[in-house]
């Protein structure tokens, strides 16, 4: 038996649009079993900046071992970050 959804409203803006479905269900408006996966394989994860104070020499030490490696040093702390948390999880 065909699903009937509620027809979708124009939205003038994001916001509007946003608001909308905070307040709605979207199974009255998208019929999700005719869905279908995607894949978006050149999607970078999200980055926020941070501010980290380190000892001058601490940061010399690492850009000589990010130099090692022909790698950018944040690259390399990101790297060792990644890793360490990882091994304790």
């Amino acid at each position: 038996m065909p699903r009937h959804n509620k027809p979708l409203p124009e939205f003038k803006t994001e916001a509007e649009e946003r608001a909308f479905w905070e307040s709605h269900d979207s199974s009255e408006y998208v019929d999700w079993g005719q869905a279908q996966s995607v894949r978006m394989p050149n999607l970078k994860p999200s980055t926020k900046t941070i501010s980290l104070r380190l000892p001058e020499s601490l940061l010399e030490r690492i850009k000589i071992e990010a130099n090692k490696r022909d790698m950018p040093y944040q690259s390399l702390i990101k790297a060792w970050l990644a890793e360490d948390v990882d091994r304790k999880s």
